[in-house]
């Protein structure tokens, strides 16, 4: 059974005892019907025939490169990767984590910002060899829709995402410093 399989590999990372966020790898089909994989092996052989891609490869790289798909693809245990700016995997966390920042609500920088701060609180970023996810094509949503349209939108994002980091650098002094440097760096 699977899920009693990944509780099982997540309790051998003994979480209770050390600061660790579970990176999920991402997927995402662009078919509204979709057998889902009932294997690692098998999710690889889909994504070799090009009926899977990995998560936002056409349109957002950045956001799940750090994964690190190529050495996932014959990982076997758990691996670390490094944050980089506009990281933004689905984790699996404990409850006791910081939380989301309730500025960035709607769309844009909320997993962003999030995984930042697991960053700054020095959380170890750790790709699980056998989980996968994979997300399925709907509609735009309606936050989506207002980014794309509205320069305001925009604005108010970029502005709460400067507030952010002044508050990053406010908690945890020059160890904040890399989160700015990579945003402004072209």
């Amino acid at each position: 059974h699977p899920s009693y399989h990944h509780r099982n590999s997540i309790q051998q990372l003994e979480l209770p005892q050390r600061k660790a966020a579970l990176i999920v790898p991402a997927f995402e089909t662009l078919h509204y019907r979709l057998t889902f994989p009932k294997s690692k092996a098998e999710l690889l052989s889909m994504l070799d025939m090009g009926s899977l891609y990995t998560f936002r490869y056409h349109v957002w790289p950045k956001g799940h490169a750090p994964t690190d798909y190529a050495k996932w693809r014959t990982a076997t245990v758990p691996y670390r990767v490094a944050w980089q700016p506009d990281f933004e995997p689905y984790v699996v966390v404990r409850r006791d984590c910081p939380k989301y920042d309730q500025r960035f609500v709607g769309f844009g920088w909320n997993k962003v910002s999030h995984i930042m701060e697991l960053d700054a609180q020095e959380y170890e970023l750790l790709v699980l060899p056998n989980a996968f996810m994979i997300h399925m094509p709907h509609a735009p949503s309606f936050d989506i829709s207002k980014f794309r349209l509205s320069a305001g939108y925009r604005g108010c994002l970029q502005t709460l995402r400067e507030e952010f980091h002044q508050d990053l650098s406010r908690r945890y002094g020059a160890a904040a410093l890399k989160y700015l440097t990579a945003e402004r760096s072209p």
